[in-house]
């Protein structure tokens, strides 16, 4: 295939939508009814684990404050209601009937938010095939479409495991740089987006490309082989046509229209 004759081309992804608002706080009112969606979305597909995990929004307002979930409330019950809205420090600003946040939420999204003026929403959970693969320390191989998504664009961060000290979330903001992704070693995935469904999107494809390239492995392994991989060219190519912003937005919204049908946006509430 000749790459360069065809980059760039256009494959029907649609650019990124919203409401029109008069003001701020309208505005604010429908990123929060998005974010109580996004965790449905988690919820929906078991990417939650427990108490364990996190998907922030930037305020509209205040943009140096996000909302956030409340600690110990099942994804799958989230509403807009519940939601936190937290500063860098951990300070609760606004909350609904459980007051209680997770610390290891702030100081990751915080540092994250805080590095990243690019970067509207954050996803970190301790899903099962992330947690899986991030025990191996390593990079994501391009052994498929959807991996190459992430090729050269996601980060493995050598961490220490549960995120208590400030100095941790920091250091994954930095390892982090501008890529889409971070792979935390022992930990689990974390993807970020300049839309809520972009952040989505992106977190569900690498936990399917994480499973995926845990079952090839295993495959050749078991046959005495090796995967076969893409070549340099051929992944940086996909990602330029799967993997940018629009394309992200684009999957991500349909996982949203897939939610709001199965829940008749009760999420709202």
């Amino acid at each position: 295939m000749d790459f360069k004759s065809t980059a760039n081309q256009d494959v029907g992804f649609t650019n990124p939508s919203k409401p029109q608002f008069s003001n701020k706080y309208e505005e604010r009112e429908w990123i929060k009814g998005r974010l109580a969606a996004a965790y449905r979305i988690f919820g929906h597909y078991g990417l939650n684990e427990g108490a364990a995990g996190h998907i922030t929004v930037r305020d509209p307002i205040e943009p140096e404050t996000f909302w956030v979930n409340p600690f110990g409330v099942d994804f799958n019950l989230i509403n807009k209601s519940d939601l936190l809205r937290v500063d860098h420090h951990g300070n609760i600003l606004n909350h609904g009937k459980v007051k209680v946040l997770n610390r290891a939420a702030f100081l990751i999204h915080g540092a994250i938010h805080a590095a990243r003026p690019d970067v509207l929403c954050a996803a970190h959970t301790h899903s099962v095939y992330g947690r899986a693969f991030c025990a191996l320390g390593r990079p994501l191989d391009p052994i498929s479409l959807e991996a190459c998504i992430f090729h050269d664009d996601h980060v493995v961060f050598e961490g220490k495991g549960v995120v208590l000290a400030e100095d941790e979330g920091c250091d994954i903001a930095v390892d982090l740089k501008d890529k889409k992704a971070a792979l935390l070693r022992n930990h689990g995935l974390l993807t970020v987006g300049e839309t809520i469904e972009e952040a989505v999107s992106w977190y569900y494809t690498l936990e399917k490309a994480c499973q995926c390239q845990l079952l090839a492995d295993a495959a050749a392994t078991g046959r005495g082989g090796v995967t076969s991989k893409m070549s340099d060219e051929e992944a940086t190519y996909t990602r330029g046509v799967a993997g940018t912003h629009r394309a992200g937005w684009f999957s991500g919204k349909m996982h949203f229209d897939l939610i709001d049908e199965l829940t008749q946006k009760s999420y709202m509430q």
